[in-house]
């Protein structure tokens, strides 16, 4: 099932069982994935992929991530309860987070199979890991891994 039919199945079924919460988070990322579409449509695409899809969730994750911890800073904890109770629930729609010893591996694979060197070459080695993985690698946790064999 596409995720486009997952947002919609899961937001008929919060709307029935009245959970208010999951309704406004599933909203907004209906609302987020039109803007996507829409910013698609300049180059010639009607709808985004599942890549394009799970790239958006991965931002607002990271978004919310930073909001609730402003909101826990500036002693706000009501706020920062609501930004993670949206994480939750965003985080259901995306692909299981590969462990740190498949990261690893994946990257030294990655760095020998390109002739990575230095950080010259990250662009590279990342570049690999997205056409190996696609939508189940998670940018931020990879990159780390990359400079850490590359500078090392």
């Amino acid at each position: 099932m596409s995720l486009r039919a997952r947002f919609k199945d899961d937001l008929k079924t919060a709307m029935k069982a009245g959970q208010s919460g999951k309704v406004g988070t599933i909203r907004m990322i209906t609302a987020k994935l039109k803007d996507v579409d829409i910013a698609g449509r300049a180059k010639g695409d009607d709808e985004v992929s599942d890549d394009a899809v799970i790239s958006m969730l991965r931002g607002m994750v990271k978004s919310r991530t930073e909001s609730a911890a402003l909101y826990i800073k500036g002693g706000r904890p009501e706020l920062a309860e609501k930004e993670e109770a949206e994480i939750a629930i965003i985080r259901e729609y995306l692909p299981a987070d590969l462990d740190d010893a498949t990261i690893e591996a994946a990257v030294r694979e990655a760095v020998g199979r390109t002739d990575a060197t230095s950080m010259k070459d990250m662009g590279k080695v990342m570049a690999a890991l997205k056409e190996q993985f696609g939508a189940a690698l998670d940018p931020s946790r990879a990159s780390a891994v990359v400079r850490a064999q590359l500078s090392a």
